[in-house]
């Protein structure tokens, strides 16, 4: 059977859910799946600093539609009340996040809760609510994880707090890490497919205001340098695709080199 990478790629007529899907590496996420034609909704807990965004990408891809929700993944009764109302759904994308920087000196119960709830808890609770839709159209998830799912930040790195790793990320991520691939497993008879990306230096641009942070940084990795949100489209690209149709269970690192050291 002859199939094109073009015919691999194309998502027209497919409906994305991107949570957090209009912030820094978000908007790229939403971005790469609009461009290769799916609808796109960007859920967050608040639209108002979405809208911006959104109506970029409208601007960007007229021929697909583009609509953000308010979705409050700590509320179970929130994601109830959306998925209720959600037509169909054939690529879900887990990627929202907010917390705290935090130590392990500094980090107090309730961050640590806080990020265990919002990190791993929430992917969760919307795969567990989203799953029939999934299963409808044999869809795909793609989790938004981190590098430091699977290694540890050198404390050599942050000698501020302000960017120190908190503890609890990590141990999210890495759940995050090992719930793929049960999914992967567990999800194959209904024939979605689940993998996840853990990105690697990808610091906001206030961050990068730090020149002397930003050389620590980028000397981290063997590509010496930080990555550029639009340098995760292609990874997203392939995993939310059917050019990845023989892909489930896998972490796909965008990271520059950095866990090779």
């Amino acid at each position: 059977m002859n199939v094109t990478l073009t015919e691999l790629f194309n998502l027209s007529g497919k409906t994305a859910l991107v949570t957090g899907g209009a912030g820094y590496l978000g908007y790229s996420i939403s971005e790469s799946l609009a461009e290769l034609g799916a609808n796109i909704i960007i859920a967050s807990r608040n639209i108002e600093n979405s809208k911006n965004k959104i109506e970029e990408l409208k601007v960007q891809f007229p021929n697909v539609e583009i609509k953000a929700v308010q979705l409050d993944l700590m509320d179970k009764e929130s994601i109830r009340s959306f998925v209720d109302q959600l037509d169909c759904l054939d690529i879900l994308v887990n990627n929202a996040w907010s917390g705290n920087k935090n130590s392990f000196e500094s980090i107090s119960d309730l961050d640590w809760e806080y990020d265990i709830d919002m990190s791993l808890n929430s992917v969760f609770r919307l795969v567990k609510a989203t799953m029939p839709k999934l299963i409808e159209t044999k869809g795909v998830i793609l989790n938004i994880t981190s590098m430091y799912g699977h290694i540890a930040p050198d404390y050599r790195l942050y000698n501020e707090e302000k960017y120190t790793n908190p503890p609890s990320y990590g141990a999210a991520k890495a759940g995050v890490i090992q719930f793929t691939k049960y999914l992967s497993s567990f999800l194959a008879p209904h024939e979605i497919r689940v993998n996840c990306l853990s990105p690697g230096p990808f610091p906001h641009p206030e961050t990068q205001q730090d020149e002397e942070f930003m050389k620590r940084l980028s000397e981290k990795n063997p590509l010496n340098r930080i990555g550029q949100p639009h340098e995760i489209k292609g990874a997203v690209a392939l995993l939310c695709s059917n050019a990845s149709s023989y892909m489930t269970g896998q972490n796909v690192c965008v990271d520059g080199g950095w866990g090779v050291w």
